[in-house]
C-alpha cells in the first residue's frame, strides 16, 4: 500500500506556539488553568490534565478562582475575559494565536469607526464568540448563503467583512460575492489563516488521485471538519478519525494509493502511528 501524507499535515504555528506555552508553565510549579481546551484535540488536553493543568469552561468557574496562572487558548477569548482575569489579579498566559490577535485588533478597531461587524464563520465556534467580543457593537455571524442573502445591515451602516481563520477559502469568497453584489458598502479582510488555504488545497489536491482519505483530527475541530467536507468531495472513500482506534477502513482489493492529511490540532506522533499502521496492514 503507497501513502501520501500531507506535507502541511499536524500542528500549524500557532497551535504549537499554544501547546507549548502551556508546557512551560507546567515547568514553573504553578497551578495551570487554560480558559477553554488549549485547542481542539482531545489526546492533548488530556495528557495536559494528567499533568495537572485544568480547564475552565466558564465565566462563573473563572469567577471562583483566587490565585493561580490562566492560560488563554489558541481560539482568543472575548475581551470581558481578558479584562476580568486581570481585574482578579490573576496572571494571564496570551496564547491566543497570532493570525487571531489580528482579527481582535481589525474588529475593535473597525467597529469603534461605526462599521458594522460580519464574521463569515461558524457560529458557536469559540474562535467565532471570541472575535465578537472585540466588536464594540453587536456582531453578525454569517455561515450560509441563505444567511448571506437574507441579510440586511443596519441603516446607514458600513459594513466590514472578516473571517474565521479556519473557514473554507472558496466558501468565503463566495459569500462576500452575494454581499458585493448587493451593493454594499464594504470592507473586505480576508483573515483566513495562508496555512488553513494551504492545508485546504493540498488535501484536495491528494483526495482528488488517491483511492482512499484518512482525515485525523479533533471532533470538535472545525478546521478538521472543513478538510473532511473538501475530501469528501474528491475521494468517495474518505474517513474521519480521532485516534488510530477509530481507524476501521473497509476497502476493496483494489485500492493502491492513500492519501493521509490532518487538522491544525493533530500531534505528528498520532499521524505517525496511522501512517505506519496503514502501509503495514493494508
Amino acid at each position: 500500500m503507497e501513502v501520501i501524507l500531507a506535507e502541511s499535515a499536524g500542528f500549524c504555528f500557532g497551535v504549537k506556539r499554544a501547546v507549548d506555552k502551556v508546557y512551560e508553565q507546567i515547568e514553573t510549579g504553578k497551578k495551570i488553568y487554560t480558559y477553554g481546551p488549549i485547542i481542539h484535540n482531545e489526546f492533548v488536553v488530556q495528557d495536559l490534565g494528567k499533568k495537572g493543568v485544568e480547564v475552565i469552561e466558564s465565566e462563573e468557574a473563572l469567577e471562583q478562582l483566587t490565585e493561580g496562572t490562566i492560560v488563554i487558548r489558541s481560539h482568543g477569548v472575548p475581551k470581558s475575559i481578558c479584562e476580568k482575569i486581570e481585574k482578579q489579579g490573576l496572571e494571564c498566559v496570551d496564547a491566543t494565536c497570532p493570525f487571531v490577535k489580528r482579527i481582535h485588533k481589525i474588529v475593535e478597531k473597525e467597529s469603534a469607526a461605526g462599521r458594522q461587524i460580519v464574521i463569515i464563520g461558524n457560529a458557536g465556534h469559540p474562535e467565532v464568540e471570541g472575535i465578537q467580543g472585540w466588536s464594540v457593537t453587536p456582531a453578525i455571524v454569517i455561515e450560509s448563503e441563505k444567511e448571506a442573502q437574507e441579510f440586511v445591515p443596519e441603516a446607514g451602516k458600513k459594513l466590514c467583512i472578516v473571517s474565521q481563520t479556519t473557514f473554507n477559502y472558496n466558501k468565503f469568497q463566495e459569500l462576500v460575492e452575494i454581499f458585493l453584489k448587493k451593493g454594499y458598502d464594504i470592507s473586505v479582510v480576508n483573515t483566513i489563516c495562508n496555512a488553513t488555504e494551504e492545508r485546504q488545497t493540498e488535501a484536495k489536491d491528494i483526495a482528488a488521485k488517491v483511492d482512499a482519505m484518512i482525515v485525523i483530527g479533533g471532533k470538535h475541530s472545525s478546521n478538521t471538519r472543513k478538510l473532511y467536507e473538501i475530501c469528501c468531495k474528491e475521494c468517495a472513500h474518505t474517513c474521519l478519525i480521532q485516534t488510530l482506534d477509530d481507524l476501521h477502513l473497509e476497502l476493496p482489493k483494489a485500492v493502491r494509493l492513500v492519501g493521509i492529511t490532518a487538522g491544525a490540532s493533530t500531534p505528528n506522533k498520532l499521524i505517525e502511528e496511522v501512517q505506519n499502521y496503514v502501509r503495514i496492514n493494508f
